[in-house]
């Protein structure tokens, strides 16, 4: 069975970096926390070489996040409905063909 990657927020990430600035053990916050502890010591030392800009994500802002999001369900929207045009259409041109036929054939 295949591990689904954790994701973690900004949030946690600081409240694990605060709680090891606080005195407590790499080792103990990261049990704590349920990650690992070579994980709790990447984020402290991130968070240490830069703290303004310490865990930035991947570039993207929650308003770009939320307009991709929105613009993705505008897509999907889009192509259900071609979907069924093509399949009202298609059942129009049969229906046409069969009247023509209809009516070549008196």
């Amino acid at each position: 069975m295949e591990k689904k990657r954790r994701k973690f927020t900004k949030e946690f990430k600081i409240a694990v970096v605060h709680e090891i600035e606080c005195g407590k053990n790499i080792t103990q916050a990261a049990r704590e926390y349920e990650i690992s502890p070579s994980l709790a010591a990447k984020w402290k030392k991130e968070y240490d070489e830069d703290p303004k800009d310490a865990f930035a994500g991947n570039g993207v802002t929650s308003s770009e996040s939320a307009r991709i999001s929105e613009l993705e369900r505008i897509i999907g929207r889009l192509h259900v409905e071609n979907a069924f045009l093509k399949k009202v259409l298609t059942k129009l041109r049969e229906d046409y063909t069969l009247e023509r036929k209809r009516n070549d054939s008196r």
